[in-house]
Protein backbone atom coordinates (compact mmCIF):
# COMPACT_ATOMS: atom_id res chain seq x y z
CA UNK A 1 0.00 0.00 0.00
CA UNK A 2 1.36 3.40 -0.96
CA UNK A 3 1.69 5.74 1.98
CA UNK A 4 2.48 9.44 2.06
CA UNK A 5 3.20 11.49 5.17
CA UNK A 6 0.06 12.56 7.01
CA UNK A 7 -0.91 13.94 10.42
CA UNK A 8 -3.95 13.86 12.69
CA UNK A 9 -4.57 15.22 16.15
CA UNK A 10 -3.25 18.07 18.25
CA UNK A 11 -0.87 18.71 21.11
CA UNK A 12 -3.71 19.77 23.40
CA UNK A 13 -4.21 18.03 26.74
CA UNK A 14 -6.16 14.79 26.34
CA UNK A 15 -5.20 14.39 22.68
CA UNK A 16 -2.46 12.76 20.63
CA UNK A 17 -0.65 13.95 17.49
CA UNK A 18 -0.04 11.07 15.09
CA UNK A 19 2.26 11.25 12.06
CA UNK A 20 2.36 8.37 9.60
CA UNK A 21 5.17 8.26 7.03
CA UNK A 22 6.42 5.74 4.46
CA UNK A 23 8.38 2.94 6.11
CA UNK A 24 12.15 3.14 6.27
CA UNK A 25 12.24 -0.61 7.06
CA UNK A 26 10.01 -3.58 6.31
CA UNK A 27 8.13 -3.21 9.58
CA UNK A 28 5.89 -0.97 11.60
CA UNK A 29 8.05 1.42 13.64
CA UNK A 30 6.39 3.40 16.42
CA UNK A 31 8.19 6.32 18.05
CA UNK A 32 6.15 7.30 21.11
CA UNK A 33 6.67 10.46 23.11
CA UNK A 34 4.48 10.61 26.20
CA UNK A 35 4.79 11.78 29.78
CA UNK A 36 2.90 8.63 30.80
CA UNK A 37 4.84 6.21 28.61
CA UNK A 38 6.20 4.40 31.66
CA UNK A 39 2.63 3.56 32.72
CA UNK A 40 0.69 3.36 29.46
CA UNK A 41 3.29 3.19 26.67
CA UNK A 42 2.67 -0.48 25.89
CA UNK A 43 -1.10 0.07 25.72
CA UNK A 44 -0.73 3.13 23.48
CA UNK A 45 1.53 1.20 21.09
CA UNK A 46 -0.89 -1.75 21.14
CA UNK A 47 -3.82 0.48 20.13
CA UNK A 48 -1.76 2.06 17.34
CA UNK A 49 -0.58 -1.33 16.05
CA UNK A 50 -4.03 -2.95 16.17
CA UNK A 51 -5.71 0.02 14.50
CA UNK A 52 -3.21 0.07 11.65
CA UNK A 53 -3.48 -3.71 11.24
CA UNK A 54 -7.27 -3.41 10.90
CA UNK A 55 -6.66 -0.87 8.14
CA UNK A 56 -4.19 -3.16 6.34
CA UNK A 57 -1.07 -1.15 7.18
CA UNK A 58 1.86 -3.24 8.39
CA UNK A 59 4.77 -1.13 7.13
CA UNK A 60 5.05 2.51 8.17
CA UNK A 61 6.91 4.88 10.45
CA UNK A 62 4.63 6.30 13.12
CA UNK A 63 5.51 9.18 15.42
CA UNK A 64 3.03 9.70 18.21
CA UNK A 65 3.14 12.58 20.68
CA UNK A 66 0.67 11.75 23.44
CA UNK A 67 -0.85 14.28 25.81
CA UNK A 68 -2.99 11.89 27.85
CA UNK A 69 -5.32 10.59 25.14
CA UNK A 70 -7.79 7.81 25.86
CA UNK A 71 -7.76 4.65 23.71
CA UNK A 72 -10.79 5.80 21.69
CA UNK A 73 -9.03 9.07 20.86
CA UNK A 74 -5.84 7.26 19.89
CA UNK A 75 -7.78 4.96 17.57
CA UNK A 76 -9.62 7.90 15.98
CA UNK A 77 -6.42 9.87 15.39
CA UNK A 78 -4.56 6.87 13.96
CA UNK A 79 -7.49 6.10 11.67
CA UNK A 80 -7.68 9.70 10.45
CA UNK A 81 -3.92 9.84 9.81
CA UNK A 82 -4.06 6.50 7.97
CA UNK A 83 -6.93 7.66 5.76
CA UNK A 84 -4.99 10.81 4.89
CA UNK A 85 -1.78 8.83 4.31
CA UNK A 86 -3.33 6.22 2.03
CA UNK A 87 -6.25 8.04 0.44
CA UNK A 88 -8.40 5.03 1.35
CA UNK A 89 -11.65 6.22 2.93
CA UNK A 90 -12.70 3.72 5.59
CA UNK A 91 -15.90 5.59 6.47
CA UNK A 92 -17.79 4.88 3.23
Amino acid sequence: MDIKTAFAGTLESGDILVQISPATTEALNIDLESSVAYQFGDQIKKVITETLAQLGIDKADVKATDKGALDCTIKARVTAAAVRATGKDVWK
